[in-house]
């Protein structure tokens, strides 16, 4: 049957279907990255298919259940309207309703052929091919879908045409994000992870405020896909973006109205894993650019979510994914991987906005000959492992330099153990290190070592808050980030020169710090040491994990995500196999502190002029969320209780708080609509904070399952009641 499938058709299927799973046991696998084309349509596959997936609703026979039929003069009635590319499109962006773009690019071709064979002949002549949405994962536009879930086709009433006509007046009216609206976002939009390019957290916005917020209240929610969740919805002009499992989703700000969706067939393995942690999305030029589970970068039409262009981000040597979402900088789209057993690590890299393409890319494992080549204890580049990226970058358009935190290693053997040829030190850069680059050519411009010679999980991998601060009496532009030790260092952001450091008192690692060079002195008892286990604060989860801290202009003060925590830290012996899959060598055991009074979550205000701690508040459950501040006096934090919560930001006095559906393990924001200030939130779970700390509050059950986007405001004032005319 493929002779009835539109060349246009297959050719954009072709293009853009991932390197998937099948769906089903009887569907045949995507092919391998670099091979030309899927396997042919088959409806003897697709019948098989079809009957796993669809028959349930749609009948065994095609002949319609609780859904509609999809054959006979009713479906043939809508469809021969349309094209074969549209049929594709619906069916692999909105089936099975239970997880729609859950089989694989493969399995929807041969449900497709399937539905083809029992239709007459001639079916989709008169509009073969027109390229109306025959990318998989197309989006279903600013309207309602083609097909009802039920019955026949929908009504498309007059009521249906000016919700439409309202919708696509909405997405057309999207103004362009240009690089001066990066540079100096509007205060009601939220137009970065963190608000924008200095990574602070911090909203000028003040319409919510300490004496009002009390009366917030849920203004609406929508249910996302459940995954694993980090993400950080970004708001334009009053259209919210925000993604979750395999779909991205533009909705109206002000009431949670779906706008466009686009939807990448994915296996579930993909959707419910590791992988399909993203943080945020970005925008710009009217595309949006969205990290994949699949490990490509997509952008978007920002007006109906169709796909500009598709980069395939992984190498085939590689088992990179994408963890931190991308920074768009003067037309690049720049971000980093993750990975665990690549030989020679990850890297960094940008793309151009307008084609996809590579520009450059930087290593993020000092390579021999280059700066901090023979820190690796002489191991060839083979054996060394890790420098994840996993968080997004920073940057300062005055200096034009980008600001990027880069992990540890996942194998500390390399950095143990003897070698034949002697590097200089062991440090294992660019590990632990924040590293500075030219945007336009991803040069290394300066780099500065948090941690040296990590071998115990302590990564500095988070934001790098950008920030002038005055030190000493002097302003100085300045680069702010913490580790896992819950030490923040401070370093010139032009030089990379260090300045000070604050520890925050929840490690036992490090004995002292170097005032002039800020190097760690480890306590040498702590050494790893095979099969013998030490105790170590905190746990390999961090006292501060990838929950960013917000930072107030205003005030300087730094608000902190903490938890409290220890280890029992072993080196461990690895089979040649665990090794070459990547396994770690080192392993630890959740320990409440040896003084621990039950109370795990923290929140910490720091005063970076003082640097003294100005309050602390302490709770069971440990912090979850990101923290974000704003110029109403307000610090939002969320913590594993399920609890989404107001303080204010001089006190920490809690000014207002509810209970979610489920552990808001995201970054909150805010923005405006219509005049009028949100709050919003992703409540979800299932990242890594899930699975390191349960075991700490074992009394918390959260396995709900489930995830969503909860959006609060102050209630509206009552309109005045109409004076009585006696």
């Amino acid at each position: 049957m493929t002779d009835r499938l539109s060349p246009m058709f297959a050719a954009m299927l072709l293009a853009f279907a991932p390197a998937a799973l099948p769906g089903h046991a009887d569907a045949p696998a995507t092919p391998p990255e670099g091979t030309s084309e899927l396997l042919p349509a088959d409806g003897h596959r697709g019948k098989t298919a079809y009957g796993a997936a669809c028959a349930a609703c749609h009948g065994p026979d095609l002949d319609g259940a609780t859904g509609p039929a999809l054959k006979g003069p009713p479906f043939e009635s809508h469809w021969t309207k349309r094209s074969s590319d549209a049929l594709y499109a619906y069916v692999a962006s909105q089936m099975p309703p239970s997880q729609p773009g859950a089989l694989s690019a493969q399995t929807y071709l041969d449900i497709e052929a399937y539905i083809l064979q029992n239709n007459p002949d001639g079916f989709f002549q008169n509009r073969p091919g027109s390229g109306a949405g025959g990318l998989a994962g197309a989006p279903t536009g600013p309207k309602l879908p083609p097909f009802a879930a039920h019955g026949g086709p929908p009504n498309e009433d007059g009521l249906f045409r000016s919700t439409v006509a309202r919708r696509t007046r909405q997405l057309s009216q999207l103004s362009r994000v240009t690089d001066a609206m990066l540079r100096h976002p509007p205060a009601g939009d939220w137009l970065g992870w963190r608000g924008g390019y200095s990574n602070q957290g911090y909203s000028a916005l003040r319409q919510i405020d300490r004496t009002n917020v009390a009366t917030l209240a849920l203004a609406w929610s929508w249910a996302l896909p459940a995954s694993p969740n980090e993400i950080t919805p970004l708001v334009h002009d009053g259209v919210m973006f925000i993604a979750s499992g395999n779909r991205v989703q533009a909705l109206d700000a002000a009431t949670g109205d779906l706008l466009w969706q686009y939807v990448r067939p994915l296996p579930a393995a993909l959707m419910n894993g590791s992988m399909a942690i993203v943080k945020h999305l970005s925008i710009y030029d009217g595309k949006l650019f969205y990290p994949t589970p699949d490990v490509h970068m997509v952008a978007l039409d920002v007006e109906t979510g169709a796909v500009l262009w598709d980069h395939a981000v992984k190498d085939a040597a590689d088992d990179s994914y994408l963890r931190g979402g991308p920074l768009v900088v003067r037309g690049k789209v720049i971000a980093g991987t993750t990975c665990h057993a690549t030989r020679g690590g990850c890297r960094i890299f940008a793309l151009d906005a307008d084609t996809g393409n590579e520009v450059w890319r930087f290593q993020t494992i000092a390579r021999p000959g280059q700066p901090g080549g023979d820190s690796w204890n002489g191991a060839p580049v083979q054996e060394r492992f890790g420098g994840s990226v996993w968080t997004s970058g920073s940057y300062d358009p005055d200096l034009d330099l980008l600001y990027f935190g880069v992990g540890q290693t996942y194998d500390t053997a390399t950095l143990l153990k003897p070698h034949p040829s002697k590097g200089r030190s062991a440090d294992g850069l660019y590990t632990d290190a924040t590293v500075a680059l030219d945007p336009d050519t991803g040069k290394l411009v300066w780099y500065y070592q948090h941690f040296n010679r990590d071998v115990w999980d302590f990564d500095w991998v988070f934001e790098r808050t950008l920030v002038d601060l005055p030190v000493d009496g002097v302003v100085r532009k300045v680069s702010v980030t913490g580790g896992k030790l819950g030490i923040f260092d401070v370093l010139d952001r032009a030089t990379g020169k260090y300045v000070f450091s604050a520890d925050l008192g929840l490690q036992t690692l490090v004995r002292s710090i170097d005032p002039k060079s800020g190097r760690k002195v480890v306590d040498p008892r702590l050494a790893p040491k095979f099969d013998v286990t030490e105790l170590i604060c905190p746990h390999g989860g961090g006292a501060r994990n990838w929950p960013a801290t917000a930072y107030n202009p205003e005030t300087h003060i730094l608000y902190v995500p903490l938890v409290e925590s220890c280890t029992d830290f072993i080196r461990r012996s690895r089979t040649p196999a665990e090794t070459a899959a990547g396994a770690t060598d080192i392993g630890f055991i959740l320990r409440p502190r040896p003084d621990s009074d039950g109370n795990f979550g923290r929140l910490e205000a720091i005063d970076l002029v003082t640097r003294k701690v100005l309050w602390t508040r302490r709770r069971r459950a440990p912090e979850q969320a990101s923290t974000l501040v704003t110029a109403g006096g307000l610090v939002f934090d969320g913590s594993r209780d399920r609890m989404f919560r107001a303080s204010d930001d001089l006190t920490g006095a809690v000014l207002w708080e509810t209970r979610l559906p489920a552990v808001p393990s995201a970054s909150p924001i805010v923005y405006t609509a219509h005049g009028e200030q949100y709050v919003a939130i992703v409540a979800g779970g299932g990242g890594p904070h899930d699975a390191t700390w349960s075991s700490l509050t074992p009394e918390i059950d959260n396995a709900t399952g489930s995830t969503s986007v909860h959006v609060f405001k102050l209630p509206t004032a009552p309109a005045s009641a109409p004076s009585n005319p006696r």
